[in-house]
């Protein structure tokens, strides 16, 4: 069984941080984290979460406004967590959909918490009309204003914000940035990052230019150097293929002819004949390319691997690593 946990906000100006803790320390081993209102029915990692939960898997909420603002919306969750065999639980109420009694306090606790959201509704309604009838207008006056000081510390706000949420993936992404940039373009350092399963700060895919962004804030107060940021070289395509298996080899974590071969294959890149299929005599042709261009250190290269045999690992070019 799998505790799978989501967390949401409504606003960018507001963190996950806490919920994030509180479902770490409950044992959720998964976690999805969204911006996004609890009235929309179509948020994409509410979506991904219950498809993640298999049978027995439990999906886990601080409070139950955090996953449905409508008990329609709720119940609807449940059930399809009930087609998959899965559960549902919020660590703020009393709720465990593994048993009956849990199922009815959430019928209950879900009619209140919609009834409750009207009342607020109704009162703030109520009170803007009344302050328009007395000549004063809602919301905050420095912004509507437009006033510098106002505008500055919620622009100061948000890059902290920003800033702290880079921070947190750091040390996933800068091993890949510093190994592949600017010899990869951003879309693809993304895609070798997504099939490592590294995600952005909402919990997203990475993206070019999301990672490009993130790489430039941490470029900015010195977490990597400005190197990276440099525009990718137009490149012959043969020198290009040389560059691609030259990261390669000091990027993946178990860098085999085949396993080259396989990752230029997921990276779309064609052989120097126009071929969409990769062949490790190809990968080696180029490993010596690369060791003669300087871009490997000048170490004798791999025999052509044997076909795999059940039970015995390929043979590894950890030999050909450059120095981290």
């Amino acid at each position: 069984m799998a505790l799978i946990g989501y967390a949401r906000v409504s606003t960018d100006e507001q963190t996950t941080d806490p919920q994030l803790d509180a479902l770490k320390a409950a044992g959720c081993s998964t976690i999805h984290r969204e911006h996004g209102s609890g009235g929309d029915r179509s948020r994409p990692e509410l979506k991904r979460a219950i498809a993640r939960c298999r049978a027995g898997d439990v999906l886990v909420v601080v409070r139950i406004d955090r996953l449905a603002r409508s008990l329609a919306h709720l119940l609807e969750i449940i059930e399809a967590l009930d087609a998959q065999g899965a559960g549902f639980r919020s660590l703020g109420d009393p709720i465990d959909t593994t048993s009956p009694q849990g199922r009815f306090t959430l019928q209950i606790l879900g009619a209140v918490a919609e009834f409750e959201r009207a009342l607020i509704r109704e009162r703030t309604k109520a009170g803007l009309k009344a302050a328009r009838e007395r000549g004063r207008i809602g919301g905050n006056p420095g912004l509507r204003f437009r006033s510098a000081s106002a505008v500055r510390a919620v622009n100061d706000a948000r890059e902290a914000r920003r800033d702290a949420d880079v921070l947190r993936v750091a040390d996933d992404i800068l091993p890949h940035v510093r190994a592949m940039r600017p010899g990869y373009s951003w879309a693809t350092v993304a895609r070798s990052l997504s099939r490592n399963d590294s995600r952005r700060p909402d919990g997203g895919p990475w993206t070019g230019p999301a990672l490009a962004r993130a790489v430039r804030r941490l470029a900015r107060d010195g977490f990597v150097d400005d190197r990276v940021l440099e525009r990718t070289p137009r490149r012959r395509d043969s020198d290009d293929l040389v560059t691609l298996v030259a990261s390669a080899v000091k990027t993946l974590d178990n860098p085999t002819l085949t396993n080259i071969a396989r990752h230029l294959e997921e990276l779309h890149c064609r052989t120097p004949r126009g071929e969409t299929r990769w062949s490790v005599s190809s990968v080696q042709n180029l490993l010596g390319q690369a060791v003669a261009q300087g871009l490997l250190e000048d170490r004798p290269l791999p025999a052509p691997e044997a076909p795999r045999r059940r039970g015995r690992p390929p043979k590894s070019l950890k030999s050909l690593k450059g120095s981290p």
